[in-house]
């Protein structure tokens, strides 16, 4: 059995007296909070925005839609989650066309009374155009009208652009931790 190891650092905010409101983006984009009858469509932003990135191997049922469908179940039965702190986007596509899920993020308040994000991810022909800023400022917004004063997230070391994304909006590396996941074995 070999192990693989991949490094992730936690990053916190503290909220109290920070601006939250998300900047404008281009008026093709939406955003929707989290109702039980899109837990599909949530399922799909996830999957199609992880699948072929290295956190679909550090979390293998990112790779798979069914997957993505049990982790959104999971997390919305979670005693902490937030509905407000979980959100969806959406692209249209044209008049005659459904829109198209292109981002989603989810939130739960920890057992310490933390807000804690889940799972923000654009997909790749949605990255660079503020879809990822817009997402984790409406969470954070959750988070801060549910109460709390604190949030945090984990992201892998080698996601580079994400950790620029969370430094410029105020995230601060708390620490280093690791995940160790059991790695095929060679046919």
């Amino acid at each position: 059995m070999q192990l693989n190891y991949y490094k992730r650092y936690r990053m916190e905010i503290n909220l109290v007296g920070r601006e939250l409101l998300p900047p404008p983006v281009a008026p093709q984009y939406h955003f929707v909070s989290w109702e039980p009858s899109l837990l599909d469509a949530f399922a799909q932003a996830k999957y199609v925005s992880f699948r072929n990135e290295l956190d679909a191997q550090v979390f293998p049922c990112l790779a798979e839609l069914e997957g993505c469908r049990r982790l959104m179940g999971e997390i919305v039965r979670k005693p902490g989650f937030l509905a407000g702190a979980t959100w969806l986007a959406m692209r249209s596509a044209g008049l005659w066309h459904r829109p198209e899920y292109c981002g989603t993020v989810q939130g739960i308040r920890d057992r310490e009374g933390l807000g804690a994000i889940q799972n923000l991810g654009v997909i790749p022909h949605d990255r660079q155009t503020g879809v990822g800023t817009h997402l984790l400022l409406l969470a954070l917004d959750g988070f801060r009208r549910a109460g709390l004063s604190r949030a945090y997230l984990e992201v892998t070391a080698q996601n580079e652009g994400a950790i620029r994304l969370y430094r410029r909006l105020g995230f601060e590396t708390i620490r280093a931790v690791y995940k160790t996941i059991e790695a095929a074995s060679p046919a």
